[in-house]
C-alpha cells in the first residue's frame, strides 16, 4: 500500500500554459508531491496574512484611542500648568502694597504667557459642569426629602391596605391606609418634609393631619388625641405634628396613615422602611 502512495506521489503531472496568441503551448512536468506542497503552503500563506491584517488594524484602533486619551490629558496638564502660572502672578501682585510696586511686579513678556481667554473659556465650562451636577444633586436631594420614608410612629399594623372588613360596618370596603396601634399619647412624627396643608377635625377621621411634600406626594394622618401643628407649617422629617388618640369613628387608639401620589392612594407598606420604627 506504501509503495502505491508513493508512487502516486512521485507520478509526474503535466501543466500545460496557452497563451493566447499563436505561440506553442509550454509543458510542465513536476511531481503531484511538489503540486501538494504548494497548496499547503498557500493556505498557510493565507492564514498567516490573514492575522497579520487582523493585527494589524487592532493596532491601528488602539493607537487612534491612545493617541485621543493622551491628548485630553495633555490639555489637562495645560489647564492645571496655565492655573499654576495664574497663581503664581496673583500671588506676586497681592504680595506689594503700592501701585508702582504692583507695576513693576507685573510680567508682559510673551514667554510663557497664559492664554487667559482660553483659560477663562475652560474655567467657564467647569463652573456650567458643576452647576449642572449641583443642579442634578439638588432635584434629587428634594425628591428624596418628600419622599415618606419610615414609620409615623412607633407600634404594629392593626389593620393593612386593601379590601378588608370594616370593624365598625362589618362590611367590605377598600382600606386606603394602614392602622398602626400605640399607646395614647404617643408622637407621631411626620415621614417626609413638608407644608402643613389642613390641621383639624374630619368627621370620621377625627383629628387629621395632611402635609403636601411635592414632588405628588401627600400623606395623612388621622384619629390623633391632639394636633401639634397649623396649616401653613414648615416640617420636615421626624417633626412631631400630633399625638395617637382614637377621635373620630375608631375602635381604639392608633394612627391612621396614609400615603398619596399623583393624587391616589398608595400602599404605605413599601415607604415603612425596615428600623425606623
Amino acid at each position: 500500500m506504501w509503495r502505491k502512495v508513493f508512487k502516486r506521489l512521485f507520478t509526474s503531472v503535466t501543466i500545460m500554459f496557452v497563451p493566447h496568441s499563436s505561440s506553442k503551448p509550454v509543458r510542465l512536468r513536476v511531481p503531484a508531491l511538489v503540486l501538494i506542497q504548494v497548496a499547503v503552503l498557500s493556505i498557510v500563506g493565507g492564514v498567516y496574512i490573514y492575522n497579520v491584517t487582523v493585527d494589524a488594524i487592532r493596532y491601528k484602533e488602539t493607537k487612534k484611542e491612545l493617541d485621543y486619551y493622551t491628548g485630553e490629558f495633555n490639555d489637562l496638564k495645560s489647564t492645571i500648568s496655565a492655573l499654576k502660572e495664574a497663581q503664581t502672578e496673583f500671588d506676586k501682585l497681592f504680595s506689594v502694597d503700592s501701585k508702582e510696586e504692583v507695576l513693576e511686579s507685573m510680567n508682559f513678556s510673551d514667554a510663557g504667557a497664559i492664554d487667559m481667554e482660553v483659560l477663562r473659556q475652560q474655567i467657564n465650562k467647569t463652573i456650567d459642569n458643576v452647576g449642572e451636577i449641583k443642579d442634578y444633586l439638588s432635584q434629587q436631594r428634594d425628591l428624596f426629602m418628600a419622599t415618606p420614608r419610615g414609620w409615623p410612629v412607633s407600634g404594629w399594623i392593626s389593620s393593612g391596605f386593601g379590601y378588608r372588613t370594616h370593624p365598625i360596618t362589618g362590611k367590605r370596603d377598600f382600606h386606603t391606609g394602614v392602622d398602626i396601634s400605640q399607646d395614647p399619647g404617643t408622637a407621631i412624627r411626620a415621614t417626609a418634609d413638608g407644608i402643613v396643608s389642613f390641621a383639624g377635625w374630619s368627621g370620621a377621621n377625627g383629628r387629621l393631619v395632611a402635609i403636601e411634600h411635592g414632588h405628588g406626594f401627600r400623606t395623612y394622618y388621622a384619629h390623633n388625641k391632639k394636633i401639634n401643628v397649623k396649616v401653613g407649617d414648615v416640617v420636615q422629617r421626624g417633626d412631631i405634628i400630633a399625638y395617637l388618640g382614637s377621635t373620630g369613628r375608631s375602635t381604639g387608639p392608633h394612627v391612621h396613615y396614609e400615603v398619596w401620589k399623583d393624587g391616589k392612594p398608595v400602599n404605605p407598606t413599601s415607604y415603612l422602611i425596615a428600623g425606623a420604627k
